[in-house]
């Protein structure tokens, strides 16, 4: 069989060592077969300064590059035209494309159809993710109902496409959104260990881009009157791993505030993420629009609790309210507060609510998800 994986962008360290298991599934099992994603562009520009794929990195995959520079900057003919060369090019048995909001992977989706190749579809979306029209969900129907296959990321996005008519026979994956397990945890691991013990301060961490749609002007709101509350107690301080454009509203609300232990890092490469899991207690991921958030993820494999939107996609896989974490409305400001205020009230729980995020993100591995993939393929092929 010969398997053409469409992708955005080589920077995707999470994908990255999901295509080096399915790789090395693919010789395993079915040695003869062909394998190659062929990455649109290296990185976004909106990831800036998190690292990226210019980097010296060694992927363990076949894979070819077919603009090397941001993919914002590549334009709809530019992706429409290299995406159909690759495909005529490499003659794909079975076609693997990234979801249904690029235009030119959609075109190449009926074309591959046309050539009688078989076409798995990879969704990220939910229901709560973004607002819908009428219009619009009609064209995904029209566009979903040409796949032979999905994998998706949970099960908000299994939900999402049951209710564009999808049979559940098609659904091949259902737990796609993972990451790389064994470094992060590794690297977490390492950096505690030389951590001083500091029983004097707690912190609660926001990773992602500082932007409108993680909605932390309302985390900040929520954090200061969680201060307000416990009054001279065992203090807590608030990290904000990454930058964005909201930066400079969210450090002049601190300094207005006189929100001393609110602390900024700016951008961070990724591979250093861990490193800042390992100076804080809890996870905060307040988004009002966020399909799935594999930063909850990366903060459960290192065992900490998680406090997440109901507006993330992985709030239903991943959150078990009052278990590993809490779920709380992202425009309900005091129900964030009382989660925060759950961790200071019972420390200990932070650890056996860690504990329970170690046991359900195992669900979630790249090993397992790769084999599931390359059975699918075969099938088709």
């Amino acid at each position: 069989m010969r398997i053409l994986v469409i992708h955005n962008q080589l920077w995707a360290h999470y994908k990255s060592v999901l295509f080096e298991e399915i790789h090395q599934e693919i010789r395993s099992e079915h040695p003869i077969s062909e394998f190659l994603v062929a990455q649109i562009a290296l990185y976004e520009s909106s990831r800036a300064g998190m690292g990226n794929a210019t980097e010296q990195i060694p992927y363990k995959y076949p894979y070819v590059v077919l603009f090397n520079k941001s993919l914002d900057s590549v334009t709809f003919f530019e992706r429409t035209r290299s995406i159909f060369k690759a495909f005529n090019s490499f003659k794909p048995d079975v076609l693997n494309i990234t979801g249904y909001f690029d235009w030119a992977q959609v075109l190449l989706l009926f074309y591959a159809r046309l050539c009688g190749v078989k076409v798995v579809l990879s969704s990220e979306s939910s229901q709560v993710d973004k607002t819908r029209s009428f219009l619009k969900e009609t064209i995904k129907k029209i566009i979903v109902h040409r796949a032979n296959a999905f994998f998706c990321f949970g099960n908000t996005s299994v939900s999402y496409l049951k209710s564009l008519g999808i049979s559940d026979q098609k659904i091949a994956v259902r737990k796609a959104a993972v990451v790389d397990n064994e470094r992060i945890k590794k690297r977490y691991l390492s950096v505690k260990a030389q951590e001083k013990s500091d029983c004097e301060t707690h912190y609660f961490v926001f990773v992602g881009r500082l932007a409108p749609e993680k909605n932390l002007l309302i985390l900040l709101k929520a954090y200061q009157t969680f201060l307000n509350q416990i009054g001279n107690t065992v203090p807590w301080g608030l990290l904000f791993v990454g930058d964005g454009p909201d930066r400079k509203p969210m450090e002049d609300f601190a300094k207005a505030n006189s929100l001393s232990k609110v602390k900024f890092t700016g951008a961070v490469g990724w591979q250093e993420v861990p490193e800042w899991l390992a100076k804080a207690d809890v996870l905060i991921l307040p988004s009002h629009s966020e399909p799935w958030g594999l930063v909850v993820n990366e903060a459960m494999i290192c065992g900490m609790p998680v406090l997440v939107s109901k507006n993330c996609g992985c709030a239903e896989d991943l959150v078990q309210h009052g278990q590993n974490g809490f779920l709380f409305d992202p425009a309900d400001q005091q129900a964030l507060v009382q989660a925060m205020l759950f961790y200071q009230k019972y420390p200990e729980k932070i650890e056996s609510h860690g504990l329970q995020s170690m046991d359900i993100i195992a669900g979630f591995s790249p090993e397992k998800v790769a084999k599931e993939m390359v059975a699918c393929y075969h099938s088709l092929s």
